[in-house]
């Protein structure tokens, strides 16, 4: 554990009390899962949710790389000789990196500089002379240092100036005053690189733009960075220079002598050359940073609630990838999305075998007792759905369009290639759609979040920062809704918190030498299952139908005890306490308390016997484009329904069944300010819209949602 300094920043920072914070870093050290503490260690963190944990985990590993930094900054101070009481003490006390670089700056090891060679030269005392700005004729001081390495009094001065040029840049007072101007006032400029306004056009909203950097929104950074990255556009963020000047001639000009104006041309310099570069470019990476937050938050957001769309559960599903020359790949998947069927149809272009083909569907259908049928929303897609929402069955057969986003990745992928060796891409694309509309969740977890195109600008942000996010918010997705043991892919078995690739291996390998799991407790002969691994995974198991009826529960085995000791106190068992909630009733939580259970774990205890195993996502709901199918037919004022493909922090993007997605801008949300368009919109929310404007050379759609949406928020 560290020291308990650290602890309490985190504390004081997340305004949380300190023995949550100390309980939780207690907790991560011995391994236990972020997913695990939420769900069963609400007594030690104080109910702490996922969000709360994350930043915990995630300031306290800050503070500890800053703990590193401090130790390194003063062990090398220490080597060179110059460390005094006072400087430790401030290197001791310095509260952020800023803080500790700029009190390092003056003793950092330095490359040959202007003021390394003028030093070099035996300057420094002229320096020293001029910045004290007593002498009035610097010009005759200067003689004294002409040598045979300095030749006139020209450089003589011109190498002072260099000297006290860089210890205004390496002062730590002037940096701390400067950096508090670049963060009130620092203004982001971005111009047009001379030459390049027509291979650059798809950035001429910034060929001459300008705004406080601080009110800049992430979208408008990111996007300004990526044409300078291209070679188009040219940015610089800086403050008023004439407010830097004044802050530094406070500082350091003192008086109106010959001596005080070599130092404040010397200011002038720095500011110019040293010290206003240096701070654009710390003010360069906290926009970035910041903007590569705010794109992976909003990335993250899109991608949780994608993972956690409707499932339409375990039914008989036709899957159909629609295509014209190639036709229509069709599969049928049995209720466990095993593949039962595959072939190709033509009813589109060129072929046009429409007859045959809903022959061919409505054989499939009776043959396979079919009870859905998932359409991808790519090429075709509309033709086909209409196609097949004009058949008529002899049963109930829901249509259902889905998103076919990263299928391709999936079925050119290792796992898919595992999963279906015998055959091809367009094969096991199908089944990718037909899986996705049966549990999306389980599906879309065997595809790298990158290539599911839920967020903005995610090629531009840290790609580590951004691995490291969805990889947190797949594992957040799948604990919560827990995985069926016998039932899981390797894939999904891998995201189950305390286990891991190879306990996820081990797990399939178990399965296929000695059947299903018939108790979580059976879980401990798997190899490599320790008591560690089985505290934090077994919660998240479930086990349908299982001897134990808890095994199928998000009661955590740890618990078990409890649950039999209420059965037993009113006389009954465990399958009747579950089946009654009169008997639930007579309950009384205050009498199960225990130093490791207290009452929120009672509380979560009740709720899972009420619902055992329940599944937190919402029923899905079937959906039907309007009379449109190319942007040809849309004209200004229809109102139409819609699809949400992508939230960003500009607006939504909606398929409203035309090909090209159209865009809600935020100012058109709602009558009222939208601060954040994910508090008004969803993924996959069905919404109406208006068309307000079609752009039909640059394929692009302007939509409003006002006065249309207010009854289905």
């Amino acid at each position: 554990m560290e020291t308990n300094r650290n602890i309490e920043f985190v504390a004081r920072k997340l305004g949380l009390h300190y023995w949550q914070v100390e309980n939780t870093i207690r907790l991560l050290d011995d391994s236990a899962t972020i997913p695990f503490i939420s769900r069963y260690r609400k007594e030690m963190t104080g109910s702490l949710d996922e969000v709360q944990l994350l930043h915990i985990k995630e300031e306290y590993e800050r503070v500890k790389e800053l703990e590193k930094r401090r130790e390194s900054i003063i062990r090398s101070i220490e080597e060179q000789g110059k460390m005094t009481p006072e400087l430790n003490a401030k290197l001791t006390e310095a509260l952020t990196l800023s803080e500790l670089e700029d009190l390092y700056l003056p003793y950092r090891p330095k490359r040959r500089t202007r003021a390394t060679i003028a030093r070099e030269k035996g300057l420094e005392p002229l320096a020293e002379i001029i910045l004290n700005q007593k002498e009035t004729d610097p010009e005759k001081r200067a003689l004294a240092f002409i040598n045979d390495k300095v030749q006139d009094v020209t450089e003589a001065l011109s190498g002072a100036c260099d000297i006290i040029a860089e210890q205004v840049s390496e002062d730590e007072k002037a940096r701390r005053s400067l950096r508090n101007l670049f963060s009130r006032e620092a203004v982001i400029h971005s111009r047009i690189i001379k030459g390049k306004e027509t291979e650059g056009i798809k950035y001429s909203d910034y060929f001459d733009w300008s705004e406080p950097l601080r009110k800049c929104p992430s979208h408008r950074f990111l996007a300004m960075r990526r044409g300078e990255e291209e070679g188009f556009l040219r940015l610089s963020i800086l403050p008023d220079e004439s407010k830097a000047m004044e802050i530094l001639e406070s500082l350091f000009v003192k008086g109106r002598n010959r001596s005080s104006i070599l130092v404040q041309e010397a200011v002038a310099d720095s500011w110019k050359r040293l010290l206003g570069p240096s701070l654009e470019t710390e003010f360069r990476n906290l926009a970035k940073e910041k903007a590569d937050d705010e794109a992976i938050a909003v990335f993250t957001q899109n991608l949780r609630q994608l993972l956690l769309a409707p499932p339409l559960g375990e039914k008989n599903v036709l899957a159909i990838d629609p295509g014209y020359r190639t036709g229509c790949k069709v599969v049928c998947l049995d209720r466990q999305g095993n593949l039962l069927h595959n072939e190709t149809i033509y009813p589109h272009p060129p072929q046009n075998e429409t007859a045959k083909s809903v022959r061919k569907i409505v054989s499939l259908v009776d043959a396979y007792k079919i009870e859905a049928i998932a359409i991808g929303n790519g090429t075709a897609s509309r033709e086909t759905e209409d196609l097949v929402k004009w058949i008529k069955f002899d049963r109930e057969v829901k249509v259902y369009v889905v998103s076919e986003a990263g299928a391709s990745v999936y079925s050119a992928s290792q796992t898919a290639r595992e999963e279906f060796p015998e055959y091809d891409v367009t094969v096991r694309g199908a089944v990718s759609i037909g899986r996705r509309l049966m549990d999306p969740l389980a599906e879309l977890v065997k595809i790298d979040p990158k290539s599911i195109g839920v967020g903005q600008y995610q090629h531009d942000v840290n790609q580590q920062k951004l691995k490291n996010a969805l990889d947190d918010t797949v594992i957040s997705c799948v604990n919560a809704v827990g995985v069926e043991l016998n039932t899981a892919s390797r894939h999904l078995l891998t995201y189950v918190s305390g286990l891991g690739p190879q306990l996820a291996a081990n797990i399939i390998e178990y399965r296929t030498q000695n059947g299903p799991f018939r108790s979580r407790s059976e879980l401990l002969k798997l190899k490599r299952m320790g008591s560690k691994a089985f505290e934090q995974c077994a919660g998240f198991l479930r086990i349908r139908n299982a001897e134990n009826p808890l095994d199928s529960s998000a009661v955590h085995p740890e618990s078990y005890h409890i649950v039999e000791k209420m059965a037993k106190d009113i006389g009954c068992d465990i399958r009747e306490l579950i089946a009654d909630e009169n008997k639930r009733k007579e309950i009384k939580l205050e009498n199960y308390v225990t130093p490791s259970a207290g009452i929120p774990t009672l509380t979560d205890i009740m709720q899972e016997l009420a619902r055992p195993g329940r599944d937190p996502r919402s029923s899905i709901s079937e959906f039907s484009f309007a009379d449109v199918h190319s942007i040809e037919d849309l004209k200004p004022g229809m109102i139409v329904p819609g699809i949400v493909t992508n939230v960003t922090k500009f607006g939504a993007f909606v398929d409203i069944g035309v090909k090209q997605d159209g865009l809600v801008h935020i100012s058109n949300m709602t009558s009222g300010y939208v601060k954040d368009p994910s508090s008004v919109v969803k993924l996959h929310q069905q919404v109406m819209v208006k068309i307000l404007a079609v752009d039909m050379d640059r394929r692009r759609i302007q939509l409003s949602m006002k006065g249309l949406n207010e009854s289905k928020k």
